[in-house]
């Protein structure tokens, strides 16, 4: 099945945006883009764990109130709870709190809604130096290979460099390329966004790494959608 994240418009003007950078430049730049980098379920079940230990902490930080609302719901006709039957009820709450706050966060925007932004971007650049490392360092001749990769659902972006690239030029420099890439993003326009971050990408990299008598096309131009 065919995984489609942006219009064949917006393949045309990246891969063509690829193809004029690295006619100034011996550097070859990969494209990639995703609807997420992770399924964070390690989150959710953080949510749930906490929703449920809350829940079970309030009950045992004011049992009388919840003996009450107990005596209130029998009507008057329950049996008095033994002490393990009280701990048995309140875990039982607490496990019913879990699974109810883990099903709720089945629904995925949630659960990034919920996602801080700190793990959100790490787990960005996680996936995007693990796609690097499988697709793009070390298959230049000139270890001159640079990936940009943007992670739709998470709205992030992020570049990872060979190893002479980051040599020369320090991860600070990208930043008005991923600038100019966000709000495009952000406006609905990834194709263009991608687009005009490739151009500055091949600025910097023109001005490090010019284009040398023999400029073997060792990368694909295309955009990768996964």
């Amino acid at each position: 099945m065919k995984v489609s994240h942006v219009s064949d418009a917006d393949h045309d003007v990246v891969t063509a945006a690829v193809a004029a950078a690295e006619e100034r430049t011996s550097g070859e730049i990969v494209t990639v883009i995703a609807a997420q980098s992770n399924d964070y379920d390690d989150v959710a079940l953080v949510w749930a764990s906490v929703i449920a230990f809350l829940a079970m902490s309030v009950i045992a930080l004011f049992p009388e109130f919840y003996r009450g609302l107990y005596d209130s719901i029998t009507g008057g006709w329950g049996h008095e709870l033994t002490a393990n039957q009280w701990l048995g009820t309140v875990i039982a709450i607490g496990v019913l709190k879990w699974i109810g706050v883990w099903l709720i966060l089945l629904w995925r925007p949630l659960r990034l809604w919920l996602t801080p932004r700190a793990i959100l971007a790490g787990r960005v650049r996680a996936r995007a130096i693990e796609l690097f490392k499988v697709g793009t360092e070390a298959k230049t001749l000139g270890r001159t290979g640079v990936l940009l990769y943007v992670s739709l659902r998470e709205h992030r972006a992020d570049i990872v460099a060979d190893e002479a690239i980051a040599a020369k030029v320090a991860p600070e420099v990208w930043g008005d390329a991923m600038a100019s890439l966000i709000e495009l993003v952000r406006k609905g326009k990834p194709g263009e966004g991608m687009a005009e971050a490739v151009r500055q990408m091949g600025v910097v990299l023109a001005e490090h790494f010019p284009r040398g008598s023999e400029n073997p096309n060792e990368l694909p131009d295309r955009l990768i959608e996964l």
